[in-house]
């Protein structure tokens, strides 16, 4: 059996409890929680699989050396003993990221010019030529963090953020996290066994995800390539096993629907769906949440309202009643989650949440909090054998957390009562920086052409249609047949998406 080494996958702060729970269902060995990180063990097949299958990971380090490091030429000195001819060759660029907590290392891309400098002075020394350096597109990146006096020095095999599904074409302004939404939904415990419902979806990432989630969709499928890909004992056949393998996809048998007041968002929300193959699964509608209709089944939401920063939003306190009035009346029997920054918001909701949990959206310090809808009153809700808390909510309720005191609130915010029937979201339509449009998308990914490159999808998905608009195919294909999931759209062996030529 393949020998296990050390790996670290890091998160977003809050999401380390989920991330190792979706690394222990994965298989992997030795996990251990850490501060926006989790470490555990595996072999290459399950770095492979992490990178390809966890939906709450940012990216996943391999770690080659453990040091401790007093001054630069520390770091210098200890990168230096590593045998870098293992790793890199003279035709190859690199790439160092760093990331420093220390009181002896004040400047993070100092240290990383210590690591470069380190590996260029061997190859020079034992050749005379040295490796070039990439920042855009290396061949091979490391990570090196340093913790006041101790530094890992990692291979990084993910490249991009993983983050970066690959699905999204467009996006509003101030975008939910992929990593995030996937991890909320996770947190909230629906695994697609309800109708789910997003009323303020915006580009439509919190739909998308929940739809990953209800059928185990790896988010890797949509991504053009991984970095260990570029690594000397790379398994092309292993790594094909593990991407074209859908045993543990599964049916879904509710529906997802996603609405916006704005239609720009509707479309770009329509568009990103289209391009992860979803449609099958989700409804997208242009629509107010003030107007949401009662679900005739027990039914599921998760939303993220804007907070009036980052998204300029008319009454903003009045979108926040709307919500939490449309939530008591229209809501019935439903467990809706809402994400949001101010407690000056959620008090506006005017319902007591039955979970608190501490998030972190960027930057911002939010609240995912938790809503238990139910007809009557608590008494009768409790005697037919219903659950306010569980003995984990209860435990973790008491954690107390609480919104920082004295955090700002604009009083801009504060409109006339005549507002209250503007557009409660108000966007910035803006492209994808990795997209002009979707046939750039297309042209730009065969104009990068692969040394790698293999997956003929269609043939070995068993011909599944990709979603097709003027003969084009983008994302992982369209429409799901008899309830299967869609084929990969995108052709790895030719570096292109296929051409639907039916």
């Amino acid at each position: 059996m393949e020998q296990e080494f050390e790996l670290i996958a890091k998160t977003f702060m809050g999401l380390e409890p989920v991330l190792a729970q979706e690394l222990t269902q994965l298989g992997a060995n030795n996990v251990e929680i850490g501060r926006r990180m989790v470490s555990f063990t595996g072999n290459k097949e399950m770095m492979y699989r992490a990178n390809f299958q966890l939906h709450t990971a940012i990216r996943i380090l391999k770690p080659i050396k453990h040091f401790k490091a007093q001054s630069a030429d520390d770091v210098y000195n200890e990168v230096k003993k590593i045998d870098w001819s293992k790793y890199l060759d003279l035709k190859d660029c690199f790439a160092v990221d760093s990331v420093v907590f220390s009181e002896e290392f004040r400047h993070s891309k100092f240290v990383a010019y210590k690591v470069k400098d380190a590996i260029v002075d061997q190859f020079r020394e034992k050749t005379g030529s040295r490796p070039n350096i990439s920042v855009a597109n290396p061949d091979i990146r490391l990570n090196i963090h340093i913790a006041e006096d101790r530094c890992t020095l990692s291979l990084d095999s993910s490249g991009e953020s993983l983050h970066r599904r690959g699905y999204r074409q467009e996006s509003v302004e101030a975008p939910l996290n992929e990593v995030l939404a996937a991890g909320m939904i996770l947190m909230s415990g629906w695994k697609g066994d309800t109708d789910f419902y997003d009323p303020m979806c915006g580009s439509g990432t919190i739909i998308i995800e929940a739809a990953l989630i209800a059928r185990n969709m790896a988010p890797g499928l949509f991504r053009k390539e991984f970095a260990f890909e570029k690594w000397k004992d790379f398994d092309a056949d292993l790594f094909d096993s593990i991407y074209n393998d859908d045993s543990q996809e599964r049916e879904f048998n509710h529906h997802i629907y996603g609405s916006d007041v704005d239609m720009k968002a509707v479309n770009t929300a329509i568009m990103n769906v289209k391009a992860a193959g979803l449609s099958k699964d989700i409804t997208v509608t242009c629509a107010d949440f003030k107007d949401f209709k009662q679900p005739e089944e027990k039914s599921f939401m998760i939303t993220n309202p804007p907070y009036g920063e980052r998204i300029s939003t008319p009454n903003l306190l009045g979108t926040y009643k709307m919500i939490g009035e449309t939530l008591k009346h229209n809501f019935k029997n439903g467990e809706a989650w809402v994400l949001s920054y101010r407690k000056e918001c959620f008090d506006q909701i005017g319902l007591k949440p039955s979970q608190k949990i501490p998030l972190y959206n960027g930057s911002l310090e939010c609240e995912f909090r938790k809503y238990l809808m139910f007809e009557g009153g608590l008494k009768d809700f409790r005697s037919e054998g219903n659950i306010l808390k569980t003995e984990e909510e209860k435990k973790q309720m008491a954690e107390k957390h609480r919104f920082k005191e004295h955090r700002e609130f604009k009083k801009r915010l504060d409109e006339p009562e005549n507002m209250e029937d503007e557009d409660i979201r108000s966007f910035k339509f803006r492209k994808s920086p990795y997209s002009k449009d979707i046939d750039s998308f297309e042209s730009k990914r065969e104009r990068r052409p692969r040394t790698r490159g293999r997956r003929d999808d269609d043939e070995r998905r068993g011909g599944r249609k990709p979603f097709d608009k003027g003969g084009r195919s983008f994302g992982r294909g369209g429409d799901r047949k008899g309830g299967k999931p869609a084929g990969r759209g995108y052709d790895r062996k030719q570096n292109k998406f296929n051409r639907n030529d039916d």
